[in-house]
């Protein structure tokens, strides 16, 4: 009998160090975010975590990581350096500064599947990846456009809020929203175009920093008394949820007579909140869960030499005050 439990033992052990070798061995399929402090690239890392639950028994493992900071740029990069060196079945990258990225993916040539999520490289480096899963950016900014020309029928003035200088998916956003705006194409500044102007001292860049939007925001009230909308191309100020509603204390009476609108991008907890609270018009969102919880699939494709379309939309949200719809209970 107790060698028969002694071999029982010895087989447990044997067939949990083989589980744990295996579990050792998993290859990794990795999600690079611009930055683990920005409360939008967690709903990224929930749907990989998600992924992760439901393909337990999967050869594979969603892996998600990024700068601490998301005004880290040079940290993303050598966080991407990183993995390809160290070796991953496949990456997929949120670059905060595109062309700093492309210019290490150029020098590092992986020889495993690129593609990005959430913001895409530049045009002219997207050779450099497969595809690209998230949002139309462009159409995000052409939304946002429709959202305040349905406020402000004749335009005004306005500020947009934009995030990191070269953020491919930011600029998309705003030249969307510009676009739309003035109804022309290729319009660099808004300068009468449709109605509305931009004001002197905008875009403002929040380098995706909560606390330097909500800054820029009260400095901007402050000096434009009579500013007709503010556009926050992202969600940055409102991801501090406190500190936005401070500074939208400022406008309050502004904002419930239309004086001023606001609209921003992304539907996140806090933000649907401030916008039942009648802190914001409208509201733009993407679907970020969505990405993490795909990415680890497509990226399996391209490792498997599949055909995979490019790029993969996931869809926007859209919220306004005639239309409540994800922001009414979410």
């Amino acid at each position: 009998m107790k060698m028969k439990l002694l071999a029982m033992t010895a087989l447990s052990l044997t067939v949990l160090a083989a589980g744990s070798v295996a579990a050792q061995e998993k290859k990794t399929l990795a999600i690079v975010v611009k930055g683990l402090d920005n409360p939008f690239f967690e709903q990224i890392n929930l749907g990989c975590q998600k992924w992760m639950s439901e393909n337990a028994d999967s050869e594979y493992e969603c892996l998600y990581t990024g700068p601490a900071s998301s005004a880290d740029e040079a940290g993303a990069v050598q966080i991407v350096d990183d993995l390809l060196t160290r070796g991953v079945a496949a990456i997929a990258i949120s670059p905060s500064n595109a062309p700093a990225m492309a210019n290490r993916l150029r020098a590092i040539a992986p020889t495993v599947p690129v593609m990005t999520v959430d913001a895409d490289l530049l045009e002219a480096d997207r050779d450099l990846r497969t595809t690209y899963l998230g949002t139309d950016n462009y159409l995000m900014g052409v939304k946002m456009a429709e959202e305040a020309a349905m406020l402000k029928s004749d335009g005004g003035t306005v500020c947009l809020q934009l995030g990191n200088v070269a953020a491919d998916n930011i600029n998309a956003r705003a030249q969307g929203f510009r676009d739309t705006a003035g109804g022309e194409k290729g319009i660099d500044r808004l300068t009468g175009q449709g109605g509305w102007t931009e004001i002197e001292g905008c875009p403002v860049f929040t380098n995706d920093q909560a606390d330097l939007a909500n800054q820029q925001m009260s400095d901007v009230f402050t000096a434009n008394p009579d500013l007709d909308a503010f556009i926050l191309i992202g969600g940055w100020a409102q991801f501090a949820p406190q500190a936005y509603a401070q500074v939208t204390d400022q406008v309050m009476d502004k904002l419930k007579s239309k004086d001023l609108i606001i609209i921003a991008g992304d539907t996140l907890p806090p933000q649907t909140q401030a916008f039942r609270d009648g802190r914001s018009h409208a509201q733009v969102g993407q679907r970020p869960f969505e990405m993490g919880y795909k990415a680890p699939d497509v990226m399996i494709q391209l490792i498997n030499g599949e055909t995979v379309e490019d790029p993969l939309y996931t869809g926007l949200d859209i919220c306004n005050q005639g239309d409540p719809g994800f922001c009414a209970d979410n």
